[in-house]
């Protein structure tokens, strides 16, 4: 025969009535032209108006020549020595005698100095005194700077260059200027942290799994590695920042000044993932659309 269970005690304390979860406080409606405001753990702070120049038409063939002619006035020319293939003693034994019109070296039969010998100089050699480079109105690359700089709010722009980020956060992402304070011992995992919070670290860690070996001689020359572009931190103190960013694949850290049409459209293509901290915001109210 089975045993019988014994019975369980009913327990004589009070149930605890459970607390009904907290709500989060909706966040209020944004007006076109605002974004919200960012502290460095990720949490919303306030909401600010972006600078006039965020409203500058876009114009992809402007920022296009402007990228082109930065790159173009820094490419550095090269070219052979004058004499290289040249250093030889040659004769051409004339026509008429049977063999090829080939320079040879005197005393034989080896060919040299012509473009198709062993050793001999290159046919058509790249110029030292090659011009490469390509002139840019003022004005035209001011208004590549501020259509540039106007892409960096537009989502479909910013995620159709790959870059990964939260939905829920507005672009260009504003950061209070506690990021700006310096550390007594900075290091990338500070810089790492507040990506995280803000949402952006999968944008990292795409520029990591990115690098690749680069294609062609450049390999041999001090840049093997090629990796793409990734979060562009904008900042009026970026030696104080750059501590805790430089390091990250991908990421670059600059002051207002420093920005231009390559530097927030890499490759011609605009709309980078950019974080603008509130004075570096506040630096560009001065600049017109």
């Amino acid at each position: 025969m089975k045993k019988a269970e014994p019975k369980r005690r009913r327990g004589r304390g009070k149930k605890v009535a459970e607390e009904p979860a907290k709500e989060a406080k909706p966040r209020a409606a944004l007006m076109p032209n605002e974004v919200h405001v960012y502290s460095p753990n990720g949490e919303v702070v306030k909401s600010v108006e972006l600078p006039a120049v965020f409203s500058t038409p876009l114009r992809p063939d402007l920022i296009r020549r402007a990228v082109t002619a930065f790159r173009a006035n820094r490419r550095q020319v090269y070219g052979p020595s004058p004499k290289a293939g040249m250093r030889h003693s040659v004769r051409w034994s004339g026509k008429g005698q049977g063999v090829s019109r080939v320079p040879r070296i005197r005393g034989t039969m080896i060919g040299a100095q012509a473009p198709g010998t062993r050793g001999g100089r290159r046919a058509h050699p790249p110029r030292p005194r090659t011009d490469y480079s390509k002139k840019i109105n003022v004005k035209e690359r001011l208004k590549a700077r501020n259509a540039a700089l106007a892409s960096l709010r537009q989502r479909d722009l910013v995620a159709r260059r790959g870059h990964r980020f939260e939905n829920d956060r507005t672009l260009p992402i504003v950061v209070t200027n506690e990021l700006e304070e310096g550390d007594d011992n900075p290091r990338s995992e500070r810089g790492a942290e507040a990506l995280r919070a803000l949402g952006l670290w999968s944008d990292v860690e795409r520029a990591a799994q990115g690098t690749h070996i680069r294609a062609g001689r450049g390999k041999m020359r001090g840049r093997k590695y090629r990796t793409p572009k990734s979060v562009l931190v904008v900042a009026t103190k970026p030696e104080a920042v750059a501590r805790a960013f430089r390091n990250l694949p991908g990421v670059d850290v600059v002051h207002p000044n420093q920005l231009n049409a390559e530097m927030l459209a890499p490759g011609g293509e605009p709309g980078r993932l950019a974080i603008f901290t509130e004075s570096a915001l506040e630096a560009l109210r001065g600049w017109s659309a």
